[in-house]
């Protein structure tokens, strides 16, 4: 019995071309997380993309595959451990080798991905670990080629990004470059463990007087074997000071525990209050030792989207513990074109889903963060093995965010169906049989409107969910009376009148 522990992999790799098959294509790589742009910049290959017309000079990254390599030693493992290889998110056609064996192929960015390899780590001394990039631009072509029948409408960029699970602006958008991205954006590392604790999250239940709050906690363990002896220790804690503890046992590795809490501290957005954040950690626990622990911050309120009859047409703002609140933001792309420089509201749907210290920040600030799902101005396809990937993404992402106050609604996309619109595409409001949309030239409502909204109902039931932005009952996006918009009027034709159009 072994306590948990992890091993970053983040330096001694190199990288090249991976077309180039001489000794000397291999270059050295600073750091990883990394993307090859970044690294042919530390290697002086590369000018920065950002400055004068460089961009242009670096489109040929853009179509190239990469190749990175590391060597390293497993760790000590202790009797009945495992080792897992863990990636945080390969971008994107990746096959991952391991002394030269396949021991994973992905094709989606926004997913994290283990592999087991205990045993493929038996032997000692050095392993090699490589991971073939392929070019994600010529990718996309071939499958956008393999489907002529499907309506590839879409605003910015090249249509076959939508074939890709990648972030969209990556083709080039109205507002940034074109620089197509390939590497190892988020960490990677080796654990080492007989049990861990793979899940924690909890369901708030608030009174409607707010002078009670019930939260109820809830951990899963990945372990090889049986987990009957062990226990998970849970505790409750508000500004480093214990507020409740319970202890519980597992079954089918998964424990509960309810705590009951009187005058609970709200969280609440910027301006209307304190953003008070509980901590909630589980140990895992066998014969009085911790096996592994786990703490996420978390907030008891409420929040609602209240859309009902108004002078206007149809009401839409957000309620945070029966307060009306004004959300006056922004719509926050991502920081860098190259996601692994940036050190650590809106988070748009051409983008990523943001790294965990994005939230955080937000959580602290009282910032309400509206979440897109990573769907941007295109009509989708949705072949069953693109739909099978959407659904693991949207499992993963809502999981891993699912805890944080700060998200209080998930929107199904970016403009599609604004998409819709204007490429005359079929949309029959009245018809509720999600087959039936299937087999219209706008599959993609398919996605917004049956597959997204059932994960988020699992996963996290009491966050709203919204099909798109803009959109509102069905009705034209341009609406003003029901839904969002979007406000694209400039100085050049005048601006939207917004205080009689009731803008939202």
């Amino acid at each position: 019995m072994a306590a948990f522990s992890q091993y970053p992999l983040s330096t001694g790799w190199s990288f090249k071309d991976s077309d180039d098959q001489s000794p000397e294509a291999w270059m050295p790589v600073p750091v990883v997380p990394s993307v090859a742009h970044q690294d042919l910049q530390a290697n002086q290959k590369l000018k920065n993309p950002y400055i004068g017309f460089n961009e242009l000079d670096a489109r040929w990254v853009n179509d190239k595959s990469w190749t990175y390599r590391t060597v390293f030693q497993k760790p000590a493992v202790a009797a009945g451990s495992s080792i897992i290889l863990a990636f945080d998110g390969l971008d994107t056609f990746a096959t991952v080798k391991l002394d030269g064996s396949v021991i994973l192929q992905s094709d989606n960015m926004f997913l994290a991905h283990r592999v087991d390899v205990t045993k493929a780590l038996e032997a000692e001394g050095d392993h090699v670990l490589e991971i073939d990039f392929d070019c994600a631009m010529r990718r996309a072509r071939e499958l956008r080629e393999k489907d002529t029948k499907h309506n590839w409408a879409s605003f910015n960029g090249d249509p076959a990004r939508m074939a890709v699970r990648k972030a969209q602006y990556h083709w080039g958008w109205d507002w940034g470059p074109l620089l197509s991205t390939a590497g190892i954006w988020r960490e990677v590392r080796l654990e080492v463990y007989s049990a861990k604790i793979s899940d924690l999250w909890t369901e708030v239940e608030l009174a409607s007087d707010h002078q009670t709050a019930r939260v109820s906690a809830f951990t899963e363990v990945d372990a090889a074997d049986s987990v009957d002896s062990y226990k998970a220790s849970f505790l409750l804690s508000l500004h480093g000071k214990e507020v409740a503890r319970e202890v519980a046992t597992l079954k089918d590795k998964v424990a509960k525990v309810t705590f009951d809490v009187t005058q609970p501290s709200l969280w609440w957005p910027n301006g209307y209050g304190d953003p008070a954040l509980y901590e909630i950690s589980v140990s895992l626990e066998k014969e009085d030792c911790e096996i592994h622990s786990v703490s996420k911050k978390i907030g008891i309120r409420t929040a609602e989207l209240i859309q009902q009859p108004d002078r206007h047409g149809k009401s839409f703002f957000f309620r945070i513990n029966g307060v009306d609140v004004f959300c006056g933001g922004s719509c926050w792309i991502p920081a860098d074109n190259l996601l692994p420089s940036i050190t650590a509201e809106r988070v748009w749907g051409g983008g990523c889903y943001e790294d965990d210290s994005f939230y955080q920040a937000c959580d602290e600030l009282g910032v309400l963060v509206w979440q897109d799902f990573m769907f941007g101005c295109g009509n989708y396809p949705t072949w069953p093995e693109l739909l099978e990937s959407i659904e693991k993404e949207a499992n993963y992402n809502v999981r891993r965010l699912r805890h944080h106050p700060s998200i209080v609604v998930y929107v199904g996309n970016n403009e599609d169906y604004q998409v819709q619109e204007s490429a005359g595409l079929v949309y029959d409001y009245e018809d509720k049989n999600p087959e039936n949309w299937l087999k219209t030239d706008f599959p993609a409502r398919y996605i917004y409107e049956k597959l997204l909204p059932s994960v988020v109902e699992k996963l996290s039931p009491k966050t709203v969910y919204h099909p798109g932005s803009p959109w509102g009952d069905g009705k034209i996006t341009s609406d003003p009376t029901v839904g969002d918009m979007h406000q694209w009027n400039g100085k050049s034709n005048g601006v939207l009148d917004w205080v009689h159009t009731n803008l939202r």
